[in-house]
């Protein structure tokens, strides 16, 4: 019984720090998307103060 007891308290701490690492993680990704999302809007800014036209995301550029 006491092997058993050992063992869950191992389980329910590698539990907690697979927890904490996926939810480091997932603001990570956060921070990450938002930075991601201001580049993408200057750069279409730059491009649409440039050409003075709208950018289109799902646009293909001209070579295609």
């Amino acid at each position: 019984m006491q092997q058993l007891e050992e063992r869950i308290a191992h389980l329910t701490r590698v539990v907690d720090d697979l927890s904490e690492v996926v939810a480091r993680q997932q603001a990570e990704i956060d921070r990450l998307g938002r930075r991601v999302e201001m580049l993408v809007l200057r750069e279409a800014q730059r491009d649409q103060d440039a050409s003075g036209g709208v950018i289109l995301g799902d646009e293909r550029p001209p070579h295609y």
